[in-house]
């Protein structure tokens, strides 16, 4: 609840749209109670005593009155809805905020798919439940006091019938919202398995289907399908108790009204207009409450919803920026490691171990190693995705701790291990690395990237709209625009981690030619699986489990470090190596 009331302090941009919804459900209930009274007045001194002008004068009021009501409750319902989703607006806009800001370690504690369904299905329930919260709580809450008071007016003996009802529906209700809040919070986390699995479908689907493994994901859907299903029925049938209960209740004060009313009736004490009178306002009490009940059912699932959001919200991402930044000094594109030590979180072993090397401007330096050794996670460092455990990454003479994040990763241009293209045009993605780049910057990357020929060989050229995630592209094509966006950018540093993995030899040759005159004063490091790429490299680092097995030039190497002779050995036939 406290997390449910934290997100809610959101609704202060909508302060009067709630005082109007507020306003207008007392004028709906105050004209719901009023009708009664004169119902009571009209079968008293109208039918009774056969006033036909009384009847037609008090039934325009009734109608009259009624029209009044239900205006003012379509007018809240309005307001409470613009409420909702600006709520749920404001919310999603500081949820996906906040989660841009995190880390590569809180992004893999909470997982891709918890954070969909999170960003969701569970603002959604808020939002439903804000629509709930104002127009029937404060419906609830107006009704049930004042057709208290008035049923209280109308026959004081008759109101202990409601003494022993109303600890009744409470405790009823009460004893279900225990038994639904464990339960809905397990709905929502068994939706984001849900999710998980048809994320990997999506993503998969050539793996699962090159493999024959469809029906082994049908399967594996139809369990985590199951497991939301089996929740939700246990959840039903506790509420399915619910209503019923409360209807049975409900003719229960009916019958006991009529009963204890004709008694008093029959004794003088009561006449038949405020008995039926006191009858109106003990349903509204009990409508009321019943209102109350479906309220009920909904606040277990924002209660689980807000819980999963504030989680989120509260959650401080690791690395931020520090208190007084630092500007870089006059080096342009120097990275220093000293003495570098990382773990992942969890890890049992650290990833990468007391780690040292320079990387100068107008040199190449490529990491080479064998899978799992932490080359990925060493150029992780440098645009800071991770902070080190000890030691320091400096960029330009200044710890990248000490820089500002904005800073240091506009100075890099990362192509990442994996080419990550977006839904737009081909202009657009190479674009995404200088927004304010001109076309004939964009082609002159696309140029250098030699991607310029199958840019002009598509339909529209480089206003081509590229699918989700570019996959009507080829692997070495979406390399290549990766490589675009970094260098439109012209920045200090160029990362390639394996980057150019997905290229034929002879693209790969002219596009190292073609960099190698692009990016002469700026600082390379290159991440490589393929040795015939890298011999030419300035500085080779060659990395062991995580350290350092070798550092120096390829002929230095060959001579004394046996690891980097075996991946070339591995690689490379004897005249090649001649």
């Amino acid at each position: 609840m406290r997390n449910l009331f934290k997100l809610y302090r959101n609704l202060k941009p909508f302060i009067l749209l709630i005082i109007g919804v507020v306003a207008l459900t007392y004028l709906q209930v105050m004209a719901n109670l009023e009708l009664p009274k004169l119902m009571a007045n009209i079968i008293d001194n109208g039918i009774i005593t056969g006033d036909i002008a009384y009847i037609w004068k008090e039934g325009g009021y009734m109608l009259l009155i009624a029209s009044a009501g239900g205006i003012c409750a379509i007018l809240a319902s309005l307001m409470a809805a613009r409420t909702s989703i600006g709520l749920g607006r404001i919310v999603r806009n500081r949820l996906f905020a906040h989660v841009e800001n995190f880390s590569l370690h809180e992004f893999d504690r909470f997982g891709a798919s918890t954070l969909l369904t999170r960003t969701t299905n569970d603002i959604v329930q808020i939002q439903t439940s804000t629509i709930f919260f104002l127009t029937m709580l404060a419906n609830a809450l107006f009704t049930s006091v004042g057709a208290a008071i008035l049923a209280y007016s109308a026959d004081p003996q008759l109101t202990r019938i409601l003494y022993v009802a109303l600890p009744v529906v409470a405790a009823v209700m009460f004893v279900v919202t225990r038994l639904v809040v464990p339960l809905f919070g397990l709905v929502q986390a068994e939706i984001d398995k849900i999710t998980k699995v048809v994320r990997e479908n999506l993503t998969g689907i050539r793996v699962i289907r090159a493999f024959n493994r469809v029906d082994h994901e049908k399967v594996r859907f139809e369990r985590a399908n199951a497991d939301v299903t089996n929740t939700y029925i246990k959840v039903n049938r506790i509420m399915a108790v619910l209503m019923p209960t409360m209807m049975l209740l409900l003719n229960a004060v009916i019958v006991a009204i009529l009963w204890f009313g004709s008694a008093r009736i029959n004794t003088g004490n009561l006449t038949l207009g405020p008995m039926l009178a006191f009858m109106q306002y003990a349903l509204q009490i009990m409508v009321a409450l019943i209102m109350l009940t479906v309220m009920f059912i909904q606040l277990p699932r924002s209660v689980a919803a807000s819980d999963r959001i504030m989680a989120v919200m509260e959650t401080q991402p690791e690395i931020a920026d520090a208190a007084e930044t630092r500007q870089a000094g006059a080096e342009r594109g120097h990275v220093t490691f000293q003495d570098v030590t990382f773990s992942y979180d969890g890890g049992e072993e650290p990833a990468l171990s007391n780690i040292t090397f320079d990387a100068n401007p107008g040199e190449t330096t490529a990491i080479i190693g064998s899978t799992g050794s932490g080359k990925s996670t060493l150029v992780s460092l440098i645009p800071r995705f991770y902070d080190v455990d000890s030691g320091k990454v400096l960029v330009d003479g200044v710890d990248v701790r000490e820089l500002s994040q904005e800073d240091l990763r506009g100075r890099i241009g990362f192509v990442p291990q994996k080419a990550v293209l977006f839904t737009g045009t081909v202009a657009d993605n190479i674009r995404y690395g200088k927004k304010d780049a001109s076309d004939e910057e964009v082609a002159y990357a696309a140029k250098v990237a030699q991607a310029t020929e199958f840019v002009e060989s598509m339909p529209d050229g480089y206003t081509t709209m590229l699918s989700e995630g570019g996959l009507n592209l080829s692997g070495g094509q979406k390399q290549r625009l990766a490589m675009a966006r970094a260098l439109v950018r012209r920045p200090e540093i160029y990362i390639f981690d394996d980057s150019f993995s997905a290229l034929d030899f002879k693209t790969d040759a002219n596009l190292r030619a073609a960099l190698k005159k692009e990016t002469h004063d700026a600082t390379v490091i290159i991440v490589a699986q393929r040795v015939g790429s890298i011999m030419n490299a300035d500085r080779i680092i060659v990395l062991d489990e995580g350290r350092i097995a070798g550092l120096g030039t390829h002929q230095e190497l060959m001579k004394t470090c046996e690891v980097y002779r075996e991946i070339v050995y591995s690689q490379l036939s004897e005249e090649e190596l001649a």
